[in-house]
């Protein structure tokens, strides 16, 4: 195909993106079903899990999970606490039954300080009186000084092997004070709260706790904390009608010279409508054996939330006494991969999904193998794009069906690479604690498909690209070569053929750009959130 018309299809495609927009409501896994759109606190928006790279922790595995979306840094004067009566949950398997063999939970308890609400005197002489204030900080914070602070976010974290409900709990304990409760930073309300621009990054970082696990050898990390958004999209033009031709414009991203195609998107750090949204990030840190368990190296992770079945709120509501909750936990809200709920999953089983477990997976099977999706564009645009470029592409979208790459994506894992001792099909992300990490300087945005083994789909870190992912996963990216050369010359999976993917090779793209630079090199990654205050402050950078 000339590259007129690889242009021109490549136009057409990018109209029909408005239904993938569409389908990914505002980010990776941002209100992705109808349920837990009420519950933003308990809502799981992206999920990593990665070998650390940060200098000297190469031998441990860094999880982040990320609650509570789209965060207004300005959306004081209650700001984003998690929920106490939720439980959070990271989940591994680590010999590929599709079934937790370690669970982490975070269990938060927020209340008033210690001492009770901070009042102030009011009035002069008979007429003062002390007035509890109406806010929660009165005053300058610091890592050394929370006194003004009237209200504390705290949290336990336990252990369990085996069943996450049957299973043998352990308390995690913080290293130095050997207590069971973290804290958990106030959020960034803005930089007079804490003396100046740059000095949250400092309070932020004294609340990186170090952890003893039962049963293993060498301490970890626990955060719990605010976090500038991570997750990048040109959100604003994908809904006005697709705004944009989304494959890259120029030769390479962000090379600058138009050598791509013609009106395609380049790169540009504005066309990320998050920039300046936060996010809650659960973050643990933890020596890679042990997690491996006596499985061959690869553990597959998932998070959850859960809530008590029944709640009663009592007859009058207060701080302390909000409402009751009994009952077992149930699960509503579950993410493994990005983008599964949005783009994979049918409308009527998203909130079936989201409250579900990889081991029955199987009932969502037909969603992997036989994608509506794809189906959809194909029969809306096929017939426009072969009338208009003299074509007669079968199916302008990928034709193998049922979809043998999607499911190594989504459910098996690539042998050799990130698939478990035992291969059970379920949704969740996976990870080779074999393969070393990527320094950050050497990491390719688009994972194996950029031909870095370090990256997505062998776990998934925060400059790992999952739009631009995505977007050419779906469109048949695996049938083509990928850039890791072989004995026999570039890697091919053998899952299908290239004719079966007539754009898997296009450079399909948002023109959100996002790199590993984007982020810390050192736990937990994802930067100091955005602050509430001043209007427009520069989007935080790097500290390191």
């Amino acid at each position: 195909m000339t590259s007129i018309k690889k242009t021109l299809v490549a136009t057409a495609i990018g109209t029909t993106l408005a239904l993938v927009a569409a389908s990914s409501a505002l980010a990776s896994s941002h209100r992705e079903a109808p349920y837990i759109g009420k519950y933003p606190q308990l809502d799981g928006t992206d999920f990593y899990m990665f070998n650390s790279y940060e200098p000297g922790r190469e031998d441990f595995v860094t999880i982040l999970a990320n609650y509570n979306p789209v965060q207004a840094a300005y959306g004081g004067p209650n700001y984003f606490p998690l929920e106490n009566n939720a439980l959070y949950e990271i989940h591994i398997d680590n010999d590929g039954d599709a079934k937790e063999d370690i669970t982490f939970q975070f269990k938060f308890d927020n209340r008033e300080a210690q001492g009770g609400t901070i009042e102030l005197p009011v009035g002069k002489g008979d007429a003062q009186k002390s007035v509890p204030v109406s806010l929660k900080n009165v005053g300058q914070l610091s890592a050394e000084d929370e006194t003004t602070l009237n209200f504390i976010e705290q949290y336990s974290l336990t252990m369990v092997n085996g069943d996450r409900r049957r299973g043998k709990k352990s308390a995690i304990t913080n290293s130095d004070s050997g207590s069971q409760t973290f804290r958990k930073p106030f959020d960034y309300s803005g930089t007079k709260t804490y003396g100046g621009a740059g000095n949250y990054t400092e309070y932020a970082d004294s609340f990186i706790h170090e952890t003893n696990i039962p049963g293993c050898h060498t301490p970890g990390k626990v955060f719990a904390g605010q976090r500038l958004e991570g997750f990048k999209i040109a959100l604003g033009e994908v809904f006005d009608l697709v705004n944009f031709v989304p494959v890259e414009g120029d030769s390479a991203p962000g090379a600058g010279d138009g050598g791509g195609f013609t009106g395609g998107v380049t790169q540009d750090e504005q066309r990320n409508i998050l920039a300046r949204n936060n996010v809650t990030t659960l973050a643990i840190e933890i020596h890679k054996d042990c997690l491996t368990g006596d499985g061959n190296g690869v553990i597959g992770g998932w998070t959850t939330s859960s809530l008590k079945r029944a709640t009663i709120l009592p007859a009058k509501v207060t701080l302390a006494r909000p409402e009751f909750a009994f009952g077992r936990w149930v699960q509503v809200s579950r993410l493994g991969n990005f983008l599964v709920n949005e783009l994979v999953i049918g409308f009527p089983d998203k909130d079936t999904f989201n409250a579900s477990e990889p081991k029955n997976d199987g009932q969502f099977l037909d969603y992997v193998t036989h994608p509506v999706l794809p189906e959809i564009l194909d029969s809306l645009f096929n017939g426009p794009v072969n009338a208009e470029l003299g074509t007669s592409f079968e199916n302008i979208a990928p034709s193998n069906i049922p979809r043998q790459d999607l499911v190594t994506g989504f459910l098996t894992g690539v042998a050799g690479v990130n698939q478990l001792q035992t291969v059970t099909p379920s949704e969740m992300l996976r990870l080779n604690t074999g393969i070393s990490a990527a320094p950050r300087e050497q990491q390719h945005s688009l994972g194996v498909a950029g031909g870095d083994l370090a990256g997505f789909p062998n776990g998934r870190r925060p400059g790992d690209d999952a739009v631009d992912i995505a977007l050419r996963v779906v469109m048949g990216a695996l049938c083509h070569d990928l850039p890791i050369e072989t004995e026999e010359g570039f890697l091919n999976l053998g899952l299908c053929a290239p004719s079966d993917a007539p754009i898997g090779a296009a450079a399909l793209t948002d023109g959100a750009p996002i790199s590993a630079k984007d982020f810390d090199n050192t736990f937990p990654y994802l930067i100091t959130p955005y602050p509430g205050s001043p209007t427009n402050a520069p989007i935080p950078k790097p500290k390191n």
